[in-house]
């Protein structure tokens, strides 16, 4: 075993709460700062691949043929995008989450290789929202989690889901695993709606968890229309700002 990995897991066990959002952008950030990154697309939807413009033919080898090919090779698969110091280890958007077997540790194990370590200075992991061997791999084999949420009384309840996921796994399979905290995603704070989930989010959680927001911004949405992270399409954006903010602060709290 090489020395300890270094993996983001975005993770919130609602759909639309912001998680792809946020990996394309962090992974962008972070490559932009000279980490060599390399994404990882678990959700099936495969929308990391669109964001960045990474065009993945049907039957191309992904990260899902981990669950199934006992010959999987994670650097076989990786991808370059058009974002210097980005790869992309892409989803399969045909694969059937019953096929994901009972195995929890065959990304920490892939991950655990020593090329692998030595090609790549961080790992993000874009998770699905289902509850299976998918997610549950992605927590094994991470280092810290970053929950994104929009703030909804759903996407809080899936925020709540998720963190008795999490105890569980720190319990049992990966007591270094730590939260990183709690993002809140499209946010209006000219939304009373808005301002009451975050203010019921920092007494749930504490202050130190709940990070500064990323606002409401058409150019997000607009970015991935055009297949790139925000900070390349619209640098002087509101997203664009946000975006490169929290990096550095996670950068900051990563190397605490």
């Amino acid at each position: 075993m090489t020395e300890r990995r270094r993996v983001l897991v975005i993770s919130n066990r609602k759909g639309g709460a912001g998680k792809t959002t946020a990996s394309v952008n962090l992974a962008a950030e972070f490559a932009a700062s000279g980490q060599r990154v390399l994404l990882i697309d678990l959700d099936s939807q495969g929308h990391c691949a669109v964001g960045l413009g990474v065009k993945v033919n049907a039957g191309e080898v992904s990260v899902h043929d981990m669950f199934t090919d006992p010959n999987w090779s994670l650097l076989d698969c990786v991808r370059s995008t058009g974002v210097p110091n980005l790869s992309l280890l892409p989803a399969n958007t045909a694969f059937q989450h019953d096929r994901c077997g009972h195995d929890q540790q065959l990304l920490v194990r892939a991950l655990s290789q020593e090329a692998v370590c030595a090609r790549f200075d961080l790992v993000i992991i874009d998770t699905p929202p289902s509850l299976d061997n998918l997610l549950l791999n992605a927590l094994c084999a991470g280092t810290w989690v970053l929950v994104p949420y929009v703030p909804h009384p759903l996407s809080f309840e899936g925020v709540r889901q998720l963190v008795r996921v999490l105890f569980k796994i720190i319990s049992e399979q990966n007591p270094a695993l730590k939260i990183l905290g709690f993002l809140p995603m499209m946010v209006a704070g000219n939304v009373r709606q808005h301002r009451d989930i975050n203010a019921q989010m920092t007494r749930q959680f504490g202050t130190l968890r709940v990070l500064g927001g990323i606002r409401s911004d058409i150019k997000l949405a607009e970015a991935f229309g055009q297949a790139k992270a925000v900070r390349d399409y619209a640098p002087k954006s509101r997203g664009a700002e946000d975006f490169a903010a929290l990096a550095a602060l996670l950068t900051t709290l990563m190397e605490k």
